[in-house]
């Protein structure tokens, strides 16, 4: 009986389709590894930025206060000619010396001034209180408490991150001293914090990200420069205008109208109450020149002179810029809505460069 012939490269074929499939088989499983790894390790990071936001705020608003510092010591630069650590701790001695000089000024009047100006409120509340309740319509509740934070369906979400990153007064300023000292700290040697980043990088995209952060921090400091000439602006107008016009509190006004710039769309509409409220008491006419007065200079100013202001600095679509402030508010609380426009500025560089031109080749001119 004869043994069936083997054919030699029948065998070597055979073996070489197993490998074959082996590694297919062995690349399908890494690839698959290496996913879930990758959606994993996001997922991790989402819960980390979500458990540890208002920490991360914080931090944020120190970076925010390092970049106006910095802003500030390079606008000396043609002045002054010193080096740059010199210039920022003139400039640290300055604004150190205006907030000395502001609280002295302050202690005599404007505690006068906020007693008035909270005595007025709280009186013409009542009585739009009492006109509301005369058709109807009941304002505070049954009880007359003025808790407007119930005025929010959902107010545990909004205000939750908030009172948990504020909670008390002295919570509050232990985290405006970590804002202050984390932007005196990164305000002497930015470029040591930003390489420290970009070692996190491989080593061929180390050029282009350390570039990105580069924008990113140009687009802060002219973003910030531009909003502190926007309030100012607007609190030496309102302030001059309600003076001129009688109102009690005109600086408190003015300044609370300054401020509310620093959050655009919702600021300007929040701050005219106040201004109406103190102005009811003094007729009709003090009220529709009050308000009327408000919102032509806000008008000037917001539609005028701040797209001016901030040309130079960067371009945020308007509709993105409210979802932003809407979204950060919503989930991050008052720190959220204070901080949505620089965050939203500085997440659109990361996704135009990073994303836009490096991932999808896009070319953005």
């Amino acid at each position: 009986m004869t043994e069936p012939k083997v054919n030699p490269d029948r065998i070597a074929e055979n073996v070489q389709r197993l490998e074959l499939s082996s590694e297919v088989e062995g690349a399908g499983r890494g690839f698959t590894l290496a996913a879930a790894l990758c959606v994993l390790s996001v997922v991790l990071g989402i819960l980390l930025i979500w458990r540890t936001s208002s920490s991360l705020l914080i931090i944020f608003a120190g970076i925010l206060f390092a970049s106006f510092l910095d802003a500030c010591a390079r606008a000396l630069g043609p002045v002054i000619p010193l080096g740059r650590v010199w210039r920022l701790t003139l400039v640290i001695l300055a604004l150190t010396a205006l907030i000395v000089l502001g609280a002295i000024w302050g202690v005599g009047k404007i505690p006068e001034q906020a007693r008035l100006l909270i005595h007025v409120i709280e009186a013409q509340l009542d009585v739009l209180q009492q006109r509301l309740q005369s058709i109807g319509v009941d304002l505070f509740g049954p009880d007359g408490d003025r808790d407007l934070s119930r005025w929010f369906p959902d107010h545990d979400k909004l205000f939750g991150h908030a009172q948990t990153a504020v909670g008390t007064a002295s919570s509050f300023l232990a985290n405006t001293l970590v804002i202050v000292f984390l932007g005196l700290l990164f305000s002497f040697d930015p470029r040591a914090y930003r390489d420290g980043v970009v070692l996190l990088v491989r080593p061929m995209s180390r050029q282009r990200v350390r570039g990105v952060l580069d924008e990113m921090g140009s687009v802060l400091r002219l973003w910030l420069v531009g909003q502190l000439i926007r309030i100012v602006l607007m609190t030496a107008c309102v302030w001059l205008a309600l003076y001129l016009l009688g109102l009690p509190g005109p600086f408190l006004l003015g300044a609370q109208a300054g401020l509310s710039n620093f959050v655009p769309y919702l600021g300007p509409i929040l701050a005219a109450i106040p201004v109406a409220l103190v102005a009811m008491p003094l007729g009709p006419a003090m009220l529709i020149w009050a308000v009327g007065i408000y919102t032509a200079i806000q008008s000037i100013e917001g539609y005028v002179i701040g797209p001016l202001i901030q040309r130079q600095a960067v371009e945020l679509p308007p509709a993105w810029t409210l979802v932003a402030i809407v979204l950060f508010g919503s989930l991050f609380g008052v720190m959220g809505i204070a901080l949505a426009v620089p965050l939203f500025a500085v997440g659109r560089v990361a996704v135009l460069r990073l994303y836009v031109e490096d991932w999808l080749r896009a070319d953005l001119g």
